[in-house]
């Protein structure tokens, strides 16, 4: 994969994952805090199950978007399934009956911050770039429209805006440079968690082979 590839796909990874990340804790805490503060009464068991279910939708988009990040397949975790005979409150209960709905619940809550900083980065580090870079387009007018001091102006390194439009282009460049070590770690990072939580090991399938006795003369 290409500079420009793994830069736009590790900045696609965290800049979807901050609202994806919003809109599931949000729910999950609620729905978390619902049931267990109903659970005296009937609704809250099936609340905890509702609960459940989104999580588990969630993470099945998260788990969509790893390989994209990791460049290795990601295998889904087996959820139970409700027996064939089960009544209706079994049914509504069933989400609950996996293991793998614990983690998809910490996940909802554990990738929340994560999100935001991971956010937080890629928009530094893409307006960092372009802001700089672009300077020489706009660096002149602003200059014209304001009396504030520049920031090389500010270090005592003159005052000139040529300076200043040099400064800040390197500033760009240095972000542009770091752009795929920072985006790269950061979405790692995050990716990990995830697989950590929501997927379980991939191992070749390996094919059986039979082996046929040797004959000959003896």
């Amino acid at each position: 994969m290409t500079f420009v590839h793994r830069v736009a796909a590790d900045s696609r990874y965290l800049l979807l994952s901050f609202p994806l990340a919003l809109i599931s804790f949000s729910l999950i805490v609620t729905g978390l805090a619902f049931g267990l503060g109903s659970m005296v009464a009937f609704i809250g068991l099936p609340a905890l199950a509702a609960t459940a279910l989104v999580a588990r939708r969630f993470a099945d988009v998260e788990r969509a978007a790893l390989p994209g990040v990791l460049d290795a397949p990601m295998e889904r975790p087996d959820y139970a399934e409700a027996p064939v005979s089960a009544g209706w409150f079994r049914r509504v209960m069933n989400p609950l009956a996996s293991g793998q709905a614990v983690m998809d619940l910490l996940h909802a809550i554990i990738a929340f911050p994560v999100a935001v900083v991971g956010f937080v980065v890629t928009v530094t580090w893409w307006a960092g770039a372009i802001a700089g870079l672009m300077s020489p387009l706009y660096a002149w007018f602003l200059a014209d429209l304001t009396d504030s001091q520049s920031l090389p102006s500010l270090l005592g390194l003159g005052d000139s805006p040529v300076l200043a439009v040099v400064f800040n282009m390197a500033a760009g460049a240095l972000f542009a440079v770091t752009a795929l070590p920072v985006l790269r770690g950061a979405a790692l990072t995050k990716a990990a968690i995830a697989q950590a939580l929501l997927t379980r090991p991939s191992y070749p399938q390996r094919t059986m082979t039979t082996r046929t006795p040797a004959t000959g003369l003896y």
